[in-house]
């Protein structure tokens, strides 16, 4: 069986897709790196192994900000409690989480100027590897016009069209990707 070959739409498509894709995952990771206040996105997708799985904590637990220096993590089931408490220890998130209850609490320190630049290092980092990502999305694509233009399908006024808006697609991600970064290089720097 033989698949049919991909339309100029279909290259383009796949292309936007996965830039978009790409966009989202560097949301993600950002959203996981601790700026000077807490956020529940610290805690949210950490695994605890609850009923012999593991679970992600945001499905065993509400998580709410009582103040912008703690989080309250107050588990549905006690029996989860521990295991919570357990699965943040072992995240190595540099807090130390204390049950109170049946509530568990993590109380967030004042970040050093040291260590919101090791954040700030580290958000650069991931921004410039998906940046990568995406820079790899648009040469497959290219490539894909180029070897539907070789094989007679594709005119060359459509390629050069085609590569136009793909390098416009590329453009319009790289600099969603630099308004993401200075948005959280902005929050981990405010004190």
């Amino acid at each position: 069986m033989s698949t049919a070959p991909k339309t100029l739409d279909d290259i383009l498509l796949e292309a936007e897709e996965k830039m978009s894709k790409t966009e989202q995952h560097v949301t993600n990771e950002f959203a996981g790196v601790r700026t000077g206040k807490a956020s529940p996105a610290l805690v949210e997708n950490l695994m605890a192994e609850v009923y012999g799985s593991q679970m992600r904590i945001r499905e065993l637990a509400g998580i709410t900000t009582p103040d912008p220096r703690s989080l309250a993590i107050q588990p549905w089931d006690a029996a989860a409690l521990h295991p919570i408490e357990k699965a943040i220890q072992k995240a190595n998130i540099g807090m130390n989480p204390s049950i109170q209850g049946k509530v568990i609490r993590i109380f967030f320190p004042e970040l050093s100027q040291e260590r919101r630049l090791e954040f700030v290092k580290m958000v650069k980092h991931i921004s410039e590897t998906n940046r990568v990502a995406i820079r790899h999305i648009r040469r497959e694509a290219m490539e894909e016009l180029k070897r539907q233009k070789a094989a007679g399908k594709l005119p060359e006024d459509d390629e050069k069209m085609a590569e136009k808006e793909l390098q416009k697609l590329h453009d319009d991600h790289m600099a969603k990707i630099d308004r993401h970064l200075a948005h959280k290089e902005k929050e981990i720097m405010t004190v």
